[in-house]
């Protein structure tokens, strides 16, 4: 059984998507905040757990009202407003990239909401010895979409992303290209500059697992997890496939996944 509608944050509308059935399990999306991408994953999921996704503020079926960038704070807060919105005290989460900082926000802002969290290749890239060097890119990508060419800020950011891919010709219109302004004008430099609070995750004790794609290793966004894990005693775990795994590996990226999640239950 799927459900849709809309919940409220502040100064935000957002569209949120509940389907299966089990413990509730929210999915937080990364790259533009579709929940439609993690469509494949979600209905994996959704034969053991009730699986709670929604798009991200300002991203296609979900409303802003609010100016400037989109802090990661407020991202976590909207995402615990979605498990409340469904009647949920708490839920496991597992975000990816973006929704992987998300949800370690969350995790630090709100831990009363959370009974687990699966945070695969957060771009947590202040942890790295070359962060200068990514906040720099991070920058740089914001500059192109500000000057009006998004694509050459897409191209320069999916070729940063092992296993992403690009088609071999510049397509006339860049599919989702509003999607993408949006996440190159008020998230993008947020999302990299975004350093987890470790004080507060190690003060919380939350079960947490940082986890990386196998095919992602000496990536940018594969080293934050483990820096991070090493850090806080947490598990690494590496996962099938690379960063976009769970878009296009569903099945097998899935099956992993829920044998995570079911250790946070036993």
């Amino acid at each position: 059984m799927i459900s849709e509608d809309t919940c409220r944050a502040e100064d935000a509308e957002l569209h949120v998507r509940r389907t299966g059935e089990g413990p509730p399990l929210l999915v937080i999306a990364g790259g533009i905040g579709s929940a439609d991408a993690l469509r494949a994953l979600s209905a994996r999921l959704s034969a053991e757990y009730t699986v709670l996704c929604y798009d991200r503020r300002a991203h296609f079926r979900s409303t802003d009202r609010s100016e400037g960038s989109i802090t990661v704070s407020r991202q976590a807060d909207d995402a615990r407003a979605v498990i409340e919105h469904f009647g949920y005290g708490k839920a496991l989460v597992f975000g990816s990239s973006a929704g992987a900082q998300i949800g370690l926000a969350l995790a630090a802002r709100h831990p009363e909401v959370v009974d687990g969290l699966v945070a695969h290749e957060p771009p947590a890239v202040r942890l790295l010895p070359d962060a200068d060097e990514w906040l720099a890119f991070a920058e740089a990508q914001t500059s192109w979409a500000a000057k009006g060419d998004v694509f050459q800020a897409f191209q320069g950011f999916i070729e940063s992303i092992a296993g992403a891919g690009l088609p071999a010709l510049k397509p006339v219109r860049l599919p989702n290209e509003a999607e993408w302004q949006t996440l190159f004008d008020r998230e993008l430099t947020e999302i990299y500059h975004y350093l987890p609070d470790t004080h507060e995750l190690r003060r919380n004790g939350l079960p947490i697992v940082l986890a990386a794609g196998v095919e992602s290793r000496g990536y940018h966004h594969y080293r934050p997890a483990k820096k991070l894990a090493l850090e806080l005693g947490l598990p690494f775990v590496e996962m099938p496939g690379a960063h976009l795994a769970p878009q296009r590996d569903a099945a097998e990226f899935g099956a992993a996944l829920c044998s995570l999640l079911n250790d946070f239950l036993s």
